[in-house]
């Protein structure tokens, strides 16, 4: 039986390769007839350029160590410290991957160019006035409108980087160093969802593909990194808030899930879709608590702060939103093809989550359609069992259910038509809850070694645009 899932799970790693040569040889040709791909190397937003950095010795060092002692120590240490150990190994991967293309080119200058939030941070002086305005510069030929990047997002996004350079800290670099220590922290947040869904063994054996993942390569130093963070955490909060031990606990996390939420959505328009993998996990959750509706009664206050800041101070999300899909196809999405992004993303997400992931989600839809029993059963008096911690038979069964929450909200937005191309970097927030399918694998060293090489090919051989 396992030597004929392995041999599955390589079949489907093929299939992903073959999905990746598809879409290069495909991308090239439509670039040879006429570019209206407005990317480098398809399907990535990249060039090809074979190059090594001061970051190359510490990618192979790090990569090296996780693939030797990953799984050995992620079932040994204690939960905290496996939290704390997986961030900053997370950090040390991501670091090193950036440090590749060097200092100035791999992180300080990263959040710099004529696409970017820095480009404005002068214009935001008077914030609440900025924000009365805001969306008087987004859509092209408005006076004086905004970047790509900027007029893209709603403006939590711009003033992050706005009240980082108030407290001193501003500048490219910086902006760097918050992007990858907060991004990195998604590792984390992704592990404490799976423990409290699925069980604490499948989250350890989870922690080792989170921490190596190749989706480092567009984690250093981009934006979406940091949304990542956010967007992850108000996940995490909301599974604390079902499974926590005291009401006190659960109340406060489901304030901070709600608060989280808020923030998410006025970071990135786009992440409104992780209201399906909060639904997941409210159906995964829904039975932990006596009484969900008195665990959970925080949770719109915390969702209604922001918004209401936002509302308050004059920012209109719908209208801006509505200017931002038009901004969108006045730019490079009003020319590249949806015939080829609407399966060519696909392509992309195989590069960012790796094959072995590709091979973990393979495991977790045979996984849903074997299991068909309820996962609390009912007695027969209708009342509804407290059941124990997550775990037992039902484990991979929750941990499918999560990943496949996370693959419906990627395909939503992929359907969508408002992400062609670039979504090796727009749809890191997604990609990442994919990775915890690589729990269900076997042979977890030869899996990760594939990731590592992955990573350490796309970081050496191109240069990303994120």
């Amino acid at each position: 039986m396992r030597d004929r899932d392995l041999r599955r799970d390589l079949y489907a790693a093929v299939a992903a390769v073959l999905l990746v040569v598809a879409a290069a040889l495909v991308g090239v040709a439509i670039k040879r007839a006429k570019d209206v791909l407005h990317v480098g190397w398809p399907p990535l937003y990249a060039n090809w350029l074979p190059h090594t950095g001061p970051g190359t010795p510490a990618a192979l060092a790090v990569a090296v160590a996780v693939v030797a002692y990953g799984p050995q120590l992620a079932a040994r240490l204690p939960w905290r410290s496996l939290l704390w150990t997986s961030w900053a190994t997370a950090m040390a991967w991501t670091w090193s991957l950036a440090l590749v293309d060097g200092w100035h080119r791999g992180i300080a200058r990263r959040l710099t160019t004529r696409y970017e939030y820095l480009q404005v941070i002068d214009r935001f002086d008077d914030i609440p006035g900025t924000l009365r305005t805001f969306t008087g510069h987004i859509l092209e030929g408005s006076p004086d409108q905004w970047p790509p990047h900027v007029a893209g997002h709603p403006p939590a996004a711009t003033l992050t980087f706005v009240l980082l350079d108030r407290i001193g800290l501003g500048g490219g670099a910086w902006a760097g160093v918050w992007c990858v220590t907060v991004g990195a922290t998604a590792c984390a947040a992704v592990l404490v969802t799976v423990r409290a869904v699925a069980g604490e063994a499948l989250a350890r054996r989870a922690a080792p593909f989170l921490v190596l993942a190749p989706a480092a390569v567009w984690m250093g130093t981009s934006a979406d990194g940091y949304f990542a963070a956010v967007a992850a955490w108000s996940v995490a909060l909301l599974a604390l808030a079902l499974t926590g031990r005291t009401a006190l606990r659960r109340r406060t996390a489901a304030f901070g899930s709600g608060l989280l939420f808020g923030l998410t959505c006025y970071l990135s328009y786009g992440l409104t879709l992780f209201v399906l993998i909060a639904a997941g996990v409210l159906v995964l959750g829904r039975h932990q608590l006596r009484h969900p509706a008195r665990g959970l009664f925080l949770l719109l206050p915390g969702l209604a702060v922001v918004p209401l800041l936002f509302t308050l101070a004059g920012f209109d999300w719908w209208e801006a939103y509505h200017l931002l899909v038009r901004r969108y196809h006045q730019g490079a999405g009003g020319f590249r093809p949806y015939g080829y992004w609407v399966w060519a993303n696909l392509a992309c997400t195989v590069l960012v989550v790796g094959l072995a992931t590709v091979a973990g989600l393979r495991r977790a839809g045979v996984t849903l359609v074997r299991r068909r029993h309820r996962l609390v059963p009912r007695r027969r008096d209708g009342i509804l069992p407290r059941p124990g911690r997550p775990g037992g038979p039902d484990a991979e069964f929750r941990l499918a259910l999560l990943v496949s929450a996370a693959a419906l909200a990627l395909l939503v937005a992929d359907l969508s038509g408002m992400s062609k191309a670039e979504t090796e970097r727009i749809w890191l927030p997604f990609a990442l809850w994919l990775l915890p399918a690589c729990a269900l694998l076997t042979r977890p060293r030869a899996w990760l070694t594939t990731q590592a090489a992955l990573a350490l090919l796309l970081n050496h051989l191109l240069l990303t645009g994120w």
